[in-house]
């Protein structure tokens, strides 16, 4: 099984090694080629998704992503910064679909941005539509109108874009508590009041899943009052990148979050979703766990390895039972791990 590893920038490379630390561990035939990608793809080739880091990504049958930011390259022009390197391999791959889970582990449940009793078994799958929307739709651009200049975006989806994310929120939601609620503003947007009628016609195939919506900015409340009322948020691009980023504070940390994004096959992109955190790079204090844990998704939808995704995922749980803890997540009182000393722990847990 090959896969495609791409560290990136900031604290990227130092996550991504203790996930391939972890993967190493397993006794599994897994070929683990690394490309540079981001600043570091600016840095060795002058962009930031160099040709080769392309081709690699798509021979790989999976591709484990750290994160892609530095602050040295923000004066670049808009297509050579780092950041674009996650768009071009999502529209290059075809990765429409981003799961991003926000579980509580037990252990965790007091370091939420919530009270306990809020978020104490939360667990909830949130799946964005990746290659449409506001962030792809054209024209866009600035323009000077008059005497000052203008700045514009066009949100756009097309019937078949949603009809197959609408497809992934309800297969996901068979395998959990068969609930799907639905995340749009149809009471202002067209483009919503499209995404609204396809997902209640592709329902019709799903009888045995509940089918709910929501206006986005009702959902952004109900995720701080009262999370664990969902199951399976399906939401559009740009809804579902700043839900998300929310959820993740659900959890404790966004330094816990794993993410997949899938192609309509089963290859995805593995990554957590925090940034490249240029702050703290190089001080070996970053949170690992995300990127082990979307180590563990990436075995489980795209390598078809779900023993092993559930091992790794039990010695996360461990680890956080046993009360070690990066400063993240830190409690009082207690000593926080390094990065590579909660990989190595993670290590001893399988």
């Amino acid at each position: 099984m090959r896969v495609a590893v791409l560290p990136g920038d900031g604290i990227g490379p130092e996550i991504v090694a203790q996930a391939c630390k972890v993967l190493g561990k397993l006794s599994l035939e897994l070929e683990l080629e690394e490309a540079a990608v981001g600043g570091a793809g600016v840095a060795a080739a002058g962009h930031p998704l160099p040709p080769e880091t392309l081709r690699l990504a798509k021979a790989a049958d999976a591709i484990l992503f750290g994160a892609v930011g530095d602050p040295r390259y923000d004066a670049l022009e808009r297509a050579k910064r780092p950041e674009q390197a996650i768009l071009g391999l999502r529209k290059a791959l075809g990765l429409f679909a981003n799961l991003r889970p926000a579980r509580v582990f037990p252990e965790l449940a007091a370091s939420s941005s919530l009270r306990p009793e809020l978020v104490a078994g939360l667990d909830l799958l949130i799946v964005r539509e990746l290659t449409g929307d506001i962030y792809f739709g054209q024209p866009k651009g600035i323009r000077s109108k008059g005497t000052e200049r203008e700045g514009f975006d066009t949100m756009l989806y097309s019937e078949s874009e949603v009809r197959r994310i609408a497809r992934v929120a309800f297969e996901a939601a068979r395998g959990r508590s068969r609930r799907v609620c639905s995340v749009d503003k149809a009471n202002v947007l067209e483009t919503s009041q499209l995404w609204r009628e396809v997902l209640i016609q592709e329902s019709k195939n799903y009888g045995d899943v509940e089918l709910s919506h929501m206006y986005v900015d009702n959902c952004a409340m109900q995720l701080v009052r009262n999370p664990k009322q969902f199951d399976v948020i399906v939401t559009g691009n740009l809804f579902g990148d700043i839900l998300s980023d929310e959820a993740s504070m659900l959890t404790g940390s966004i330094g816990m979050l794993p993410s997949a994004s899938l192609d309509a096959h089963g290859k995805g992109l593995y990554e957590p979703i925090h940034g490249s955190a240029p702050d703290i790079a190089g001080r070996g204090v970053a949170n690992p766990l995300a990127t082990i844990l979307s180590a563990a998704m990436m075995l489980r939808h795209s390598l078809k390895q779900p023993q092993a995704a559930t091992r790794i995922e039990a010695a996360v749980a461990k680890v956080l039972r046993a009360g070690l803890r990066t400063a993240d997540i830190q409690t009082p009182g207690g000593k926080a791990l390094g990065t590579e000393e909660m990989g190595d722990a993670v290590v001893a847990a399988l």
